[in-house]
């Protein structure tokens, strides 16, 4: 079944297209947006000039990017500087809404970190939340459907990026999806969910009070338990040393310590004054769209 997708607005933009689609999702069984940046070299046009192709015709490596708590699906394409990149290396970007909206589920607005705006990208299993609450069936199934059939993405070249609660997602998704997702990264992720405030929190409310039902989405337990490196060409991680949530919620030393155990190589930066924010994002976005495209184009 064909999922029709509403363009809500598009903007030219070096020398592609910003688009914003909404769509009723079959995964959510709601309205869900998403943002994607599609680069001149797709040969998109206007959606508004009758007899051009507005979705481009030529197939290009696919970039999507899970953003982290209290974000939309704006939040990255404005504030990350990322589409210059992603149009220099001929890559399209994706970034999906970071959970559901008006799902209705008892609690889901009553704080910035559970709930509306903080999915987690899991699938939730608990009463309150199963229904609506899948935001890893939507990432990894539904949205990866629409980029690759109705958008001119690979399906054979999808890399998957995010920041914080988005950077533990994409570290799992990748890990959970490897015959989806060839590449992966991270903006100071939240590394070990299991051990932090926000995972434990996060996951209660999701999955329930089990906590051995909670390491199929803890990066540092997935990659723990690896029989081998799923990611050869390598991951790439950027970690302020000014995080204020550093210490308390991320722990990419324990992502580390499972590459190491069993031998994923791993590139895990710490960048002395960088906080949690977009600034840091910023500056050191080229770099990871560049890690990307090196290998969705190998």
């Amino acid at each position: 079944m064909t999922i029709q997708l509403d363009l809500v607005s598009e903007h030219r933009c070096f020398g592609g297209w910003q688009r914003y689609y909404q769509h009723d999702s079959q995964a959510i069984g709601l309205p869900m947006k998403f943002s994607v940046f599609l680069p001149e070299q797709s040969g998109a046009t206007s959606a508004k000039i009758d007899g051009g192709t507005p979705m481009g015709t030529t197939r290009l490596p696919v970039l999507m990017y899970l953003a982290g708590l209290t974000c939309t699906e704006d939040t990255f394409m404005t504030k990350g500087a990322a589409q210059q990149y992603a149009a220099q290396h001929g890559l399209i970007l994706v970034a999906p809404d970071t959970s559901p909206r008006g799902a209705g589920a008892p609690t889901e607005d009553d704080n910035w970190d559970f709930g509306t705006g903080a999915g987690f990208y899991v699938d939730a299993t608990t009463p309150d939340f199963a229904k609506h609450y899948k935001m890893e069936s939507y990432v990894a199934n539904e949205l990866f459907e629409l980029v690759t059939t109705q958008l001119p993405g690979d399906a054979q070249r999808v890399g998957i990026f995010g920041h914080s609660m988005g950077g533990h997602g994409a570290l799992v998704l990748a890990q959970r999806h490897t015959d989806k997702f060839k590449s992966v990264s991270a903006f100071a992720p939240i590394a070990a969910p299991t051990h932090c405030p926000w995972g434990e929190k996060a996951f209660t409310g999701y999955l329930g009070s089990d906590r051995s039902t909670w390491q199929q989405y803890d990066a540092s337990s997935l990659m723990a338990n690896q029989s081998q490196a799923p990611f050869a060409a390598g991951i790439l991680i950027d970690q302020g040393l000014a995080d204020q949530f550093l210490e308390r919620e991320l722990y990419p030393h324990l992502f580390q310590q499972a590459c190491e155990q069993v031998g994923q190589p791993l590139q895990l930066r710490m960048h002395e004054g960088y906080d949690h924010g977009y600034f840091f994002i910023m500056t050191f976005m080229q770099d990871h769209i560049a890690h990307h495209a090196q290998q969705l184009n190998a």
